[in-house]
C-alpha cells in the first residue's frame, strides 16, 4: 500500500524508535502513547498495540480512549486488546510474530496492597517477569525490549535488571532517562482504581533497553555441527 511505500522511502524517528521498526506496545493505557508514535511516524503501519483491557473497558476508563483509537486505525495501526503480557507470544493474533522493539511502559499490577507493601512489590515482579519471559520469545535477534519504570523507592525494589539477567536470559544494553515532554501527546495512566484515567508524576525514571543474550550453547552446538 502507499502507507508501508511511504515508511520504506523515508525514516521517521522519535527518541528510540523508528517508522522501520516492527513495534509492539503492551500494556496500553488510553493508547496516548502509541499514537504519539504514529503521529511522529505520519503512519502506524508498523505498529501492533495492545492493551489487557477489552475495547469496551477501554473506552469506559479513559475520556480520550474512542478519539485515540479511531487516530490509530485511520493510521493503519494493529490494534489488539485482552492481551496479557504473561501469554502474548501464544495469542492468535501475536504468536510466531517478531518484533524489533517491545515497549511495556510503567507496568503495575494494579492497587492491591500499598506500593511499599512486599506484597504488592512481588505482584508487580510477577508481571514484569511474565512480560520479559514473554516478550523475549517476540523479539527480534537484534531488537530490544523497553521497560520504563521509576527510579525511586519503592519501585526500585522491583530489580527490573535482576529480573531479566535471572529469569528471562536478558542483558541491559542501556538505561536512560525517560521524560514525558519528548513524546508530544502522551499521557500516563493510573491505569486501575477509581481515579484509573488520572496522570501520575512520573518523577525520575528510566527506560531500561534489554536485548537477547548471545546464547553460547547454541553458538556451540552450531560450531561441533559444522
Amino acid at each position: 500500500s502507499a502507507v508501508q511505500l511511504d515508511t520504506k522511502m523515508e525514516e521517521k524517528k522519535i527518541k528510540h524508535y523508528s517508522s522501520h521498526h516492527k513495534i509492539l506496545l503492551v500494556g496500553e493505557g488510553d493508547f496516548s502513547f502509541s499514537l504519539s508514535l504514529a503521529n511522529a511516524f505520519g503512519s502506524a503501519s508498523n505498529m501492533v498495540a495492545t492493551s489487557l483491557d477489552s475495547k469496551v473497558t477501554v473506552i469506559g476508563k479513559y475520556s480520550r480512549a474512542s478519539t485515540n483509537l479511531n487516530e490509530l486505525e485511520n493510521l493503519g495501526c494493529t490494534i489488539v486488546h485482552e492481551v496479557d503480557v504473561h501469554t502474548m507470544n501464544k495469542h492468535p493474533l501475536l504468536q510466531r510474530k517478531y518484533f524489533d522493539r517491545i515497549v511495556f511502559n510503567f507496568p503495575h499490577a494494579g492497587f492491591v496492597y500499598r506500593e511499599h507493601d512486599s506484597c504488592q512489590i512481588e505482584l508487580h515482579k510477577h508481571v514484569v517477569s511474565g512480560f520479559l519471559k514473554s516478550a523475549r520469545q517476540m523479539v527480534s535477534q537484534d531488537g530490544e525490549i523497553h521497560v520504563t519504570h521509576k527510579n525511586a523507592h519503592p519501585f526500585n525494589n522491583w530489580k527490573v535488571v535482576k529480573l531479566a539477567e535471572e529469569l528471562a536470559k536478558l542483558v541491559l544494553v542501556e538505561k536512560v532517562p525517560f521524560y514525558l515532554f519528548e513524546y508530544p501527546g502522551y499521557i500516563n495512566k493510573r491505569g486501575s482504581g477509581h481515579r484509573c484515567d488520572q496522570s501520575f508524576p512520573v518523577g525520575d525514571c528510566s527506560t531500561f533497553k534489554f536485548s537477547k543474550a548471545c546464547d553460547v550453547e547454541s553458538l556451540i552446538l552450531e560450531t561441533c555441527s559444522i
